[in-house]
C-alpha cells in the first residue's frame, strides 16, 4: 500500500471502525467478517499472517458495534453494514490507487456481495466462506419460530441466549431494514472472479444456500468449494490454507 490505512476510520455521523492494516503489494485483501465476529479471529489473523508472509496489502476491520468499532447495537442494520464496507473500500482505492478483494465470512459475505454490486469497478474479486446472504430473512427469521416472532413484532426487540458471547437483542428494525439488501432476483451483476469455501456440515447456513446464489453470478469464473467435514467455521488448519490459496488465486486472476 502507498499510504497507511487508519486506526479507525470516522464515519459522518461520528462513530469510528476500528480496523488494522498490513502494508503489501497488489490488490488490498479485506477481512470482512460475521455477525458479531470481530477481526481478532482465527481466520482473520491467519490472513494477516499470510500477508505479511506473502507481502499482500491487507486491512481487517470490525463492523458498527462490533468489536473495537463504536456504535449501539440496537442501531446496527445490515445497510449500515454494507454502506460502511462501501465507505472503506472507497478509502482504501483513493490511498492506494489498487483494488480490493473482500473476503467476506457468513453475514460478511453477504456484505461483500452488496459491496461489489455498489463498487464493481472497485473489486478484484470476492472470496466467501459460508457466505450468509439474506440470512435475516432466509435463515435467521424462520428459526427464530412463533414465539419470539411475535415478540419481535409487538415489542420491536427479543434477546437471544448465547452461550459463548452472551445474550444479545435482535430488533424489528433490524429485520425491516435488511430487506432492502436482500439480493436481486435473477442474474445478479457480479462478474469479478468468485470463489466460494461452503462447509457440507454447516448447520447456520447450509451448502445448499450456495446453489441459488452460483446460479444467479454472472461472473464467468466461479468456484464453489462444498468441504466435507466443515463446519461454520471453518478454521481447522485445512480450512485455513485453503482460504489463504484461494485469496491467493482470486488476486491473481
Amino acid at each position: 500500500m502507498t499510504e497507511a490505512a487508519p486506526d479507525h476510520l470516522i464515519r459522518p455521523d461520528g462513530e469510528r471502525l476500528a480496523l488494522k492494516q498490513v502494508d503489501g503489494e497488489g490488490p488490498v485483501v479485506l477481512w470482512v467478517g460475521g455477525f458479531r465476529s470481530d477481526m481478532e479471529g482465527t481466520k482473520a489473523l491467519a490472513l494477516e499472517a499470510a500477508a505479511r508472509e506473502r507481502g499482500w496489502a491487507f486491512v481487517r476491520y470490525d463492523h458498527f458495534a462490533h468489536g473495537q468499532s463504536t456504535g449501539e447495537w440496537r442501531k446496527a442494520t445490515v445497510g449500515r453494514w454494507c454502506e460502511d464496507a462501501c465507505a472503506l473500500v472507497d478509502h482504501l482505492v483513493e490511498a492506494t490507487g489498487t483494488q480490493v478483494v473482500p473476503v467476506g465470512s457468513s453475514m460478511g459475505g453477504w456484505v461483500a456481495l452488496n459491496l461489489t454490486l455498489a463498487r464493481a469497478k472497485a473489486i478484484r474479486g470476492l472470496v466467501l466462506i459460508n457466505p450468509a446472504q439474506d440470512f435475516t430473512e432466509r435463515l435467521m427469521w424462520p428459526d427464530l419460530g412463533p414465539v419470539r416472532q411475535a415478540e419481535i413484532l409487538e415489542t420491536g426487540e427479543t434477546l437471544m441466549p448465547d452461550e459463548g458471547l452472551g445474550p444479545y437483542v435482535l430488533t424489528r428494525a433490524m429485520f425491516e431494514e435488511a430487506r432492502s439488501r436482500l439480493l436481486p432476483e435473477g442474474p445478479l451483476p457480479v462478474r469479478c472472479p468468485v470463489h466460494i469455501l461452503q462447509g457440507r456440515r454447516d448447520t447456520s447456513v447450509p451448502w445448499r444456500h450456495q446453489l441459488g446464489l452460483v446460479a444467479q453470478l454472472e461472473s464467468a469464473d466461479v468456484r464453489l468449494d462444498l468441504i466435507a467435514g466443515g463446519d461454520h467455521r471453518l478454521s481447522g488448519p485445512a480450512d485455513l490454507a485453503r482460504m489463504v490459496a484461494a485469496v491467493e488465486a482470486v488476486r491473481s486472476a
